[in-house]
C-alpha cells in the first residue's frame, strides 16, 4: 500500500460524511520519502516486528480464520482514532469513490454532513432539499442507531456505511437532539442528492437573494452567472444565504468571495506546524462590488461557509445575520492510494480569518443575530404513537408547536392535551379531509409535518432572511 503522487485535495470542510463534502484546494505533499533509512512517517525494524509479531499471533492463534486485509486496514483506522480528530480518516476504496464523487458535486444517500464529536456521529448540517432535511434532522443532532443497530464505538466511516444504501431503500435512525429528552426517531427514504447548488431568486426593492447549498467544483460557474443576472436585473442589495451549508472546495470559495472584497485584503490564513501563516488574498478589483452585501449563517453553516463569512465580516465589513456558525477551523489534505483506491485525509493545518481568529469549536457570532420561530426546530410527530385528549408528553408539545406554527390559536404548548389542542386539531383534520377524530394518528401526523413544511419553506415566515432584508434597505436608504 502506497500512497503517493498528486494529493487530491487541501481540505477545510466539516469531515467525511453521508453526504461526504469537503472543501478542498489540489497541491503536492509528499507523504513517504524513500530512502535507505527510515523516514518521518516509516516504521522502525523494532517497530515492524511488533507489527508483524502481533499479526502472526493473532493469524496462528486466534479462534477463527480471520481477514488479513480486515486486520490490516483496521490497523490503519486505529492510528487515525488514537489521533483524536473526527477530520483524519482512512477509506477504502469505496469510500474513496463516493468521497471522489461528492467533490464534483453529487452523490446517493440522506443528504446530511456528520462529524465524530466525543465518539458520537453528529450532524454537522442537513443539506437543503435533500431527505435528510425534508425529515428534518437538525445540526448537532447526535445518531444513536440505524435499523436497530447501535453506533457506540464504530468509526465514522463505519457509521456512515450503516447509513448509506440503495436510492429507493429506507433507513429508520434514532436521534438524541440537544435540548430534547425524548429519542426522536426518524424514518428516511434514501435519494440522489441534486447536484444544483446555486439558487438566485431577485426579492421586492431589487434585493437579490442566492442560496449557496455548498461548495462544489461547478459551483462557482453557476453563482457567478446567477450574480450577473441579477446585476442586469437592476439589483440593489445582496444577500448571500449559506445556512446548512457544510462546506466545498476552497478555490471554489475564494473565487466566490473575491468580488466582494478589494483587491489584497485578506481572505483567510492557513498556519501549519512548522512556518508562518499563509495569507490568502482577494484576487477581486481594486473597487469591489459597490452595493451593500449581508450573509445569512446558522449552527449548519460550516467550513468554507465560514471562510465566507468571516472574510466578508473582517475585510469588508459585511453584516453576518442569524445564528452562530459550527466552528469548523482545520485543514485537510488527502491522498489516493493508486494501487488498491483507497485513500486517507489528515489534518495538516489551522485555518484563521482574515484577522487571526481561530474559530474552531467556537464558531462565528453574528452581527445581527436573529432564530427563527420555534416551530422550525420542530421534531417530526410519532407515527407510532396516537396522541390524544388528556395525553401529556414531548410528542404532544412537539403536536402544539407544530398546530402554533400553522396559524391555530391554542391555550397552552406544555405538553399536556387539551380541549383547545383537541379543537384545533379537528379544525385542521376538517380542512384537510381526514377524518374528524381530534386525535393525531398516523394520516394527521404525515400531514402536518407537511403543512409545517410549506410554512416554513414561504420566505415570508422566514425571520432570519427578513431580517437580513432589512439590514440591506437600511444601507440602500440610510
Amino acid at each position: 500500500m502506497t500512497f503517493k503522487g498528486r494529493t487530491v485535495a487541501l481540505i477545510v470542510g466539516a469531515s467525511i460524511a453521508v453526504s461526504s463534502l469537503i472543501t478542498m484546494a489540489v497541491m503536492d505533499l509528499p507523504i513517504f520519502a524513500s530512502s535507505g533509512q527510515p523516514a518521518s512517517g516509516s516504521l522502525t525494524v523494532k517497530e515492524q516486528q511488533k507489527v508483524n509479531a502481533v499479526l502472526q499471533v493473532i493469524e496462528q492463534k486466534y479462534f477463527k480464520e480471520v481477514d488479513r486485509n480486515k486486520l490490516i486496514n483496521g490497523a490503519i483506522n486505529g492510528i487515525f482514532t488514537a489521533l483524536d480528530d473526527p477530520y483524519s480518516t482512512y477509506m477504502q476504496r469505496e469510500e474513496a469513490e463516493n468521497f471522489n464523487v461528492s467533490v464534483q458535486g453529487g452523490f446517493t444517500g440522506i443528504g446530511a454532513e456528520v462529524s465524530m464529536e466525543e465518539g458520537k456521529v453528529t450532524v454537522v448540517s442537513p443539506i437543503k432539499d435533500t431527505p435528510a432535511e425534508r425529515a428534518g434532522l437538525k445540526p448537532k443532532d447526535v445518531l444513536l442507531t440505524v435499523d436497530g443497530a447501535s453506533l457506540e464505538g464504530l468509526t465514522l466511516n463505519q457509521a456512515v456505511e450503516k447509513i448509506r444504501g440503495p436510492r429507493g431503500s429506507k433507513v429508520k435512525i434514532e436521534v438524541k437532539r440537544p435540548g430534547v429528552d425524548q429519542i426522536m426517531t426518524f424514518e428516511i427514504t434514501r435519494d440522489k442528492v441534486d447536484l444544483e447548488t446555486v439558487f438566485p431568486t431577485m426579492l421586492d426593492g431589487k434585493i437579490g437573494y442566492i442560496e449557496i447549498r455548498q461548495f462544489s467544483e461547478n459551483t462557482y460557474e453557476h453563482f457567478m452567472t446567477a450574480l450577473d443576472d441579477l446585476e442586469k436585473k437592476g439589483m440593489k442589495g445582496l444577500i448571500l444565504d449559506v445556512r446548512n451549508n457544510p462546506g466545498g472546495v476552497l478555490d471554489v470559495v475564494e473565487k466566490m468571495t473575491s468580488p466582494f472584497i478589494q483587491k489584497g485584503k485578506p481572505l483567510l490564513q492557513v498556519e501549519y506546524r512548522d512556518g508562518p501563516s499563509e495569507v490568502h488574498k482577494s484576487k477581486g478589483t481594486d473597487k469591489p462590488k459597490p452595493y451593500p452585501i449581508a450573509i445569512l449563517t446558522n449552527k449548519g453553516s460550516a467550513s468554507a461557509s465560514e471562510i465566507m463569512a468571516s472574510a466578508l465580516q473582517e475585510s469588508a465589513d459585511v453584516k453576518i445575520v442569524g445564528e452562530h456558525t459550527f466552528g469548523k477551523g482545520t485543514v485537510q489534505t488527502s491522498f489516493p492510494d493508486q494501487e488498491d483506491g483507497s485513500l486517507i485525509k489528515i489534518t495538516i493545518a489551522k485555518w484563521l480569518t482574515p484577522d487571526g481568529n481561530w474559530i474552531h469549536q467556537k464558531g462565528i457570532e453574528p452581527d445581527v443575530k436573529v432564530a427563527q420561530p420555534d416551530y422550525f426546530n420542530a421534531a417530526p410527530i410519532a407515527k407510532d404513537k396516537l396522541l390524544k385528549a388528556d395525553m401529556n408528553s414531548t410528542d404532544v408539545q412537539n403536536l402544539q408547536v407544530i398546530l402554533g406554527g400553522l396559524g391555530y390559536k391554542l391555550d397552552r404548548k406544555d405538553g399536556y392535551f387539551s380541549a383547545s389542542t383537541e379543537q384545533a386539531v379537528k379544525t385542521f383534520q376538517k380542512e384537510k379531509q381526514l377524518s374528524v377524530t381530534g386525535q393525531v394518528d398516523s394520516k394527521t401526523a404525515e400531514k402536518l409535518e407537511q403543512a409545517i413544511v410549506e410554512v416554513m419553506r414561504d420566505k415570508k415566515n422566514d425571520a432570519q432572511l427578513n431580517a437580513a432584508i432589512q439590514t440591506i434597505q437600511k444601507e440602500i436608504h440610510p
